[in-house]
């Protein structure tokens, strides 16, 4: 075989072997991530902060929990990411559905750590994260992601 041939098997396992990790990890939702604090905010201990403060959103909070999501313009899986967030939220009354625009809130990803839209957050009823999904999580695996 020629170097050329080696090379475009290499190419294809490593695509094939990166396809295979992404299908596995997109959307499935993990523990929460620790957050850096504000230098000019008084300390807290972290189960006393509310994600939401300070921000537009902070007065939407569900009563069981709240679904963030952050998304983009152009962004696929965003849509579908919406529909199926907004679903969950209708189905079950006590939980609400907050959508932010990641490209107009630059602040909030930043301080929130987000990498990638769309990314999901479970918030509980006072504003704190339980989980967090980057990717489009399946309907059930939101419905699991809730608290009961």
């Amino acid at each position: 075989m020629t170097t050329g041939a080696w090379i475009a098997i290499a190419a294809i396992a490593i695509a094939l072997a990166f396809g295979l990790y992404r299908a596995a990890t997109d959307g499935r939702f993990t523990g929460t991530k620790a957050l850096a604090a504000d230098a000019d905010a008084p300390a807290k201990p972290s189960s006393e902060l509310s994600l939401l403060a300070d921000t537009p959103w902070a007065d939407g909070l569900g009563q069981r929990a709240t679904l963030l999501q952050f998304s983009s313009a152009f962004c696929a899986p965003c849509r579908a990411t919406r529909r199926i967030l907004t679903d969950v939220a209708a189905a079950h009354p006590d939980v609400a559905h907050i959508e932010v625009d990641a490209e107009q809130h630059l602040d909030v990803v930043r301080r929130l750590d987000i990498l990638r839209t769309p990314t999901t957050i479970v918030l509980d009823p006072q504003g704190r994260e339980i989980v967090r999904a980057s990717g489009a999580p399946t309907k059930a695996q939101v419905l699991s992601s809730l608290p009961s």
